[in-house]
């Protein structure tokens, strides 16, 4: 959870970096040995031919991006007359769409095209066809419009590779959905040995390649290639269309508009890892390229029928200003006091920066003019108030816990007891920004349901403002893989969970210890959620526990649990 490595950065960075920086940088040239001519590893499952599946993306009534990767034969630069097809059924005898394309090696011989002219609220089949070579077949589905009986979203984030097997995106890709938002980590830059599960890393093979931290385009690229070899996320992406943004691990930790926590001059221009990230993150995913550019801003919006209106954030680099540290700021303030009124309610912070705030305002004013029913908010990170839970000492020294982590714990009750936020890279450290949102929503979206990843656990908010007027609800998922508050505050899941519920007036419910993904249910008269837990990621059998059913109401903005 990245709030906690902000809230305890000397503790938990400490217990995260197994491997120093000066060992990752003679890492480098190590990795770039491994890569074959053609810029990805050699090692990474499928060289040649359709290597990684297939996918589709960002749908529109009358449209859809259609992704997939295509390694001719030989030292060949380039493939061309790629054929994509889209077919009413799954033997292609009905063909809807077809055309040709091709692909280069300057773009890691990944193959994207927008397949238009399509029906609106459609299943469609799809694949690739070159020189007898056939790509395996994708299901995508456009989005409808009119009027809308029924819209399921699967929503998930976190998928740290080698923290455990995928079993999230096989279960979402067995399950009847209509789309899938992925909410952003779809990948994590850290080298081998850091951030890891020994047990998924050693013995289940799940090491990542380059070795090194990825700062190259090269290492993005190659790095994209081991996660798409997975083949849970393969058939996830089969399955259903994707939208998706980024968080922070696909460029690197706790970035920000200006720079980010793990990286350093010795790693090169922040400016130029950045555009490298950006560009492996247009070539692997399944997202429409804005002005024929990889560099442009991914934030969008789309249109479910009347039903919704979907519109994605990035609340992670496009404006955000630097996060605050709690130790440093502090300290630099003089009292927990003066950090709040100096630091913390400055107006002039912003996690989205002015024009994509204009823009989500003209978004939600438009949703409201069309008569939309749902304002479906899609982004990064929390936007309910997470207080700092107060674990009184007397109470954890009755817990059996390691030394290790006592002093995360009782650092936790000096910052909870001024009654301070858990998380400075959530919302939590933009208050004045947020305020201005729900401003927004107050006056332009009757419903708003905002979605968030990022910390590995499940969260469901009745979200306020500053007057107590509930502006509407939040739905965090928890993590495909990534460990969520059990690894960072190893005391009773139950005790943790009412200590959160104490400290925040908001928190509705939550889970802090188990990983998995969401289901979102839109109707014209309510939206409903459930978690979909996952019993194990260390074995290869998994269960899935569902949770209750938490209900709002159009009109209500409050959760209730259905009976």
């Amino acid at each position: 959870m990245k709030g906690v490595v902000i809230l305890l950065p000397t503790i938990i960075r400490g217990q995260k970096m197994m491997i120093n920086r000066r060992q990752v940088l003679q890492g480098v040239g190590a990795g770039a040995g491994a890569l074959s001519v053609n810029g990805v590893l050699a090692t990474s499952a499928g060289n040649r031919g359709f290597t990684h599946g297939v996918a589709s993306g960002d749908p529109l009534s009358d449209r859809v991006i259609l992704w997939s990767r295509y390694v001719p034969e030989g030292n060949v630069a380039h493939a061309e007359n790629i054929i994509w097809q889209v077919a009413y059924d799954r033997a292609f005898g009905d063909i809807a769409a077809t055309g040709m394309t091709s692909t280069h090696r300057d773009r890691d011989f990944t193959v994207k095209v927008d397949a238009t002219g399509l029906k609106s609220g459609r299943r469609y089949f799809y694949r690739f066809v070159i020189d007898g070579h056939r790509s395996e077949t994708g299901s995508t589905k456009t989005l409808p419009s009119g009027e809308v009986d029924r819209f399921r979203l699967g929503v998930a984030s976190c998928s740290n590779y080698p923290q455990g097997y995928f079993h999230a995106y096989d279960d979402m890709a067995k399950s009847d959905l209509d789309l899938v938002l992925h909410l952003g980590d779809y990948i994590y830059e850290y080298a081998r040995g850091r951030y890891v599960n020994p047990i998924a890393e050693d013995t289940l093979g799940r090491a990542v390649e380059p070795p090194n931290e990825i700062i190259s385009l090269d290492d993005y690229r190659a790095r994209y290639a081991v996660y798409r070899s997975d083949k849970d996320l393969q058939a996830a992406h089969a399955a259903h269309p994707w939208i998706c943004v980024w968080d922070d691990h696909e460029l690197m930790n706790n970035t920000w508009r200006g720079g980010a926590e793990n990286h350093n001059e010795g790693e090169g221009d922040f400016d130029e890892r950045i555009a490298a990230a950006r560009t492996a993150y247009h070539e692997w995913m399944p997202i429409r390229t804005a002005a024929q550019t990889d560099q442009a801003p991914i934030y969008r919006r789309f249109q479910i029928g009347q039903l919704a209106d979907l519109i994605m954030l990035d609340t992670r680099l496009q404006g955000r200003d630097e996060q605050l540290d709690y130790p440093r700021d502090i300290a630099q303030a003089g009292s927990p006091e003066a950090f709040v009124k100096d630091l913390l309610m400055n107006p002039d912070r912003t996690i989205l920066g002015a024009d994509q705030e204009n823009w989500l305002a003209s978004q939600l004013a438009d949703s409201q003019d069309r008569g939309a029913t749902w304002q479906v908010i899609g982004q990064q990170v929390l936007m309910g108030k997470l207080i700092t839970p107060l674990i009184p000492k007397e109470t954890l020294d009755t817990l059996d816990l390691a030394d290790r982590y006592r002093p995360r714990l009782e650092r936790l009750e000096q910052i909870a007891r001024a009654k301070l936020p858990l998380n400075l890279d959530a919302w939590d450290g933009y208050p004045v920004c947020r305020e201005r949102i729900h401003g927004l929503f107050k006056q332009f979206a009757p419903n708003p349901v905002v979605l968030a990843g990022d910390t590995h656990n499940a969260w469901a908010f009745n979200m306020q403002n500053q007057q107590g007027e509930e502006v509407g609800v939040e739905i965090g998922t928890p993590g495909v893989t990534s460990p969520g508050m059990e690894a960072y505050l190893p005391a009773p899941s139950q005790m943790m969970q009412d200590a959160f519920k104490a400290s925040s007036a908001e928190l509705f419910d939550l889970d802090t210890t188990r990983r998995g993904w969401t289901v979102v249910e839109m109707t014209p008269t309510e939206v409903t959620s459930k978690w979909r837990f996952l019993s194990t990621i260390l074995e290869s059998q998994y269960q899935i526990n569902e949770s209750e059913t938490l209900l709002c109401k159009a009109g209500d903005k409050r959760f209730s649990v259905r009976d």
